[in-house]
């Protein structure tokens, strides 16, 4: 039997020492939703960054434990500074270090390489999977008689918390056996840090860090001016191959003893070696084998839902959901669904698909999936038109890649819930027109599709009416479960699904259909009265979903539309150039970003639907696919590092917006890849075929 190898993977930055290196991140996670994050630079210039932000139970959440480490190297009297500021500094600036040479992922984990004339540094970081534990190791490759200095500086709170400063008064810190602790509440557990090494000490040293100024929070229009409490300086003398490690970590003793840092970064390479040998043989190399493990980062065992775990673990299941996006997001019900063929079933994780679809199908209420978890709560909000039906394609596609019969018997009757309480009309406005079959939506105030922004009061995008997008998942949604009860032998309920689908289908044709325009409205019986012709992308999935609802006589139309105004290199714009609404950027306050969110911005994920229909129109045309998907290799290395933004600028040069890593942007790249990969393999293999057979 051949021995899977993993290839390494890496993707090399050039480092230029100029401001660009403040916008490349980088972030590391931990499965439970915790991370850690930060500048190539060093620079901390979002709230979020920090070597440790814990993932904890509620009503926490996930909590910043250490914000920032300045690293400084001393040969003799000469002084190397290695992070991008001075915290010592009673000003600070957005500097970056003359001694960062490199900056590198290694199978998705980061390198970072300081030199000078006389000393050669590596840096590398990773966190224990399920913990919340982070190792930093320092390596000194060349150089003799070094002196490395790390001055840790502390804010702990919330990770979407104020930045304003700590109170030091309820700072407790204090050494044990084998390392230290810092104490802020009796409902928190401590920060434990271990500083391990041939030659290593610490020195007590109070020190407050006072003005530091995130700069993304300031452009964004949140709290970006901060302070931070430091307990003193820890020390490691070096000589060349020698190692010093820090860790970092809200776990007991006990466990974070049970890994020297050593065993740690071996643990977390063979753990990732085990993602690629179980992804398809297309996803083990080059950007796809990337992806798997960026991929990685999103799959999430969530914590604190202690009575979710219990259900599960009683009949040998166990509760994972996706992370939509990191920094911010927590998991969501419509990015988990869009994203799960993509993060799952793509990667060869079917059994983590099958709890993901298990663990929602226990928060159907009504009728719906939740649509999102809050941060630090164990309960969901069901506010959503889409989510639900965006699960029956989820499972669709999870029943396709594995026949899962025993998982198709148990979410059947749900489904079929599901659609009775649409039928007859849920919360929210959601429920059947009688007079068309056409799923309507919408609830004042509340913005219920995936166009989603609300500031205030203000719901920028409302779509209240018959949207485009919630039909098409309707229609499909109709026609598997009918297949589905074929399967199972219940005909005569597949037949009245059948049927009523058919009834959507021609409803659908007859109402979204502009043949003035050439293209399908975007909602049909608005709220305001008349049907809205903004050219959107949303009536791609009326062609992208297995059941496509669009007639096909009108498939070539609509994609040369949204090829000529709303494709870009990343994605679909969501709303045409020239339209009223139309904003060219994603930028300013809260206010200003929300009213461009939806009406023009870029949005990575809607390549995967664009993709799919294009294939589907032209099932030869394998060039303009690969075209489709070019500019996201690219794109990796530019934001944040191995992974793909959630949104984009409309304009170039479509500059990364949103969260540096988002579930569905990686997702729908992925999965799109890997089938472009497999149809180049098999149009390849045609001409050789058919010579054998001359």
């Amino acid at each position: 039997m051949e021995i899977f190898r993993a290839p390494l993977l890496v993707r090399e930055v050039p480092v230029d020492q100029t401001s660009s290196e403040l916008d490349r991140e980088w972030i590391v996670t931990n499965g439970l939703g915790g991370y850690a994050s930060g500048t190539i630079a060093g620079l901390n210039t979002r709230r979020f960054h920090g070597w440790l932000i814990a993932a904890l139970p509620a009503p926490h959440g996930r909590m910043m434990m250490l914000n920032q480490i300045e690293e400084t190297l001393y040969i003799e009297d000469r002084a190397y500074q290695l992070t991008a500021d001075n915290l010592s500094r009673a000003t600070h600036t957005d500097t970056v270090s003359p001694f960062l040479k490199s900056f590198r992922l290694e199978n998705g984990l980061p390198v970072f390489t300081y030199a000078s004339d006389e000393f050669t540094l590596e840096k590398r970081l990773c966190m224990v999977h399920t913990q919340n534990t982070t190792y930093i190791s320092y390596c000194l490759l060349r150089g003799d008689g070094v002196r490395l200095e790390l001055r840790p500086a502390i804010d702990i709170r919330p990770h979407e918390g104020s930045v304003g400063g700590p109170r030091h008064e309820d700072y407790r810190f204090s050494a044990i056996e084998g390392g230290y602790e810092l104490a802020v509440s009796s409902d928190l557990p401590p920060l434990r840090l271990a500083w391990v090494g041939d030659d290593t000490s610490f020195s007590l040293s109070i020190h407050q860090v006072t003005e530091l100024r995130y700069r993304v929070e300031q452009s964004r229009g949140y709290d970006w001016q901060g302070n931070l409490w430091s307990p003193g300086w820890f020390c490691a003398r070096l000589s060349t191959g020698q190692k010093a490690s820090l860790v970092i970590s809200t776990e007991n003793w006990n466990h974070v003893n049970a890994l020297t840092p050593e065993h740690a970064f071996a643990a977390e390479a063979e753990r990732r070696r085990r993602l690629l040998r179980s992804a398809p043989e297309e996803a083990r190399s080059g950007i796809a084998a990337e992806l798997v493990l960026a991929a990685d980062q999103f799959l999430i065992s969530p914590v604190g839902r202690t009575a979710d775990a219990v259900q599960a673990h009683s009949i040998g299941d166990e509760v994972r959901t996706v992370i939509a996006g990191y920094h911010w997001f927590t998991d969501w019900g419509r990015d988990t669904m869009i994203s799960l063929e993509g993060l799952t079933i793509a990667t060869g994780r079917t059994r983590e698909a099958e709890y993901i679809l298990r663990s929602f199908a226990k928060y159907i209420k009504d009728g719906l999936i939740p649509n999102m978890f809050p941060e630090g709560e164990t309960s969901g909000l069901y506010n959503t038109a889409d989510a639900t039906l965006w699960f029956f394609h989820a499972i669709d596609r999870y029943i396709r890649a594995t026949e899962d019969s025993e998982t198709l018997e148990v979410l059947v009757p749900k489904l079929l819930d599901i659609i009775d309480w649409h039928q007859k009309g849920t919360h929210f406005g959601i429920g059947v027109d009688p007079s068309d079959g056409l799923l309507r939506q919408g609830a004042e105030g509340l913005q219920l599709t995936w166009m989603d922004a609300k500031v205030g009061d203000w719901v920028v995008t409302p779509r209240r009416g018959k949207a485009v997008e919630i039909n098409a998942l309707w229609h499909n949604a109709l026609c598997v479960t009918a297949f589905w009860l074929e399967t199972v032998g219940d005909k005569d309920r597949a037949r009245e699904l059948s049927g009523t689908a058919a009834r959507v289908r021609q409803s659908f044709n007859e109402r979204f259909w502009a043949p003035q325009l050439g293209y399908c409205y975007d909602v049909v019986d608005t709220e305001a009265g008349g049907d809205d012709p903004s050219l959107r992308p949303n009536q791609v999935l009326a062609i992208s979903l297995p059941h496509a609802v669009l007639d096909e006589a009108k498939w070539e139309p609509v994609l040369k539309v949204l090829r000529e105004r709303l494709l870009t290199p990343f994605g679909l714009r969501s709303l045409a150039p020239g339209e009223p609404d139309y904003k060219p950027r994603y930028d300013g306050d809260l206010l200003a970003r929300d009213a461009a969110y939806h009406q023009g911005t870029v949005w990575g994920w809607l390549i995967g639907p664009f993709f799919d229909a294009w294939l589907r129109t032209w099932p030869d045309d394998l060039d303009t696919a690969r075209g489709l998907l070019a500019g996201f290799d690219k794109e990796m290395s530019h934001a944040a590092i191995g992974t793909i933004s959630e949104i984009f600028d409309a304009e170039p040069p479509y500059d990364p917006r949103g969260c540096i890593a988002q579930a569905w942007s990686v997702a729908e790249v992925l999965r799109c890849e890997l089938e472009l990969s497999r149809r180049e393999k098999n149009a390849a293999a045609e001409p050789a075929v058919l010579t054998r057979g001359a």
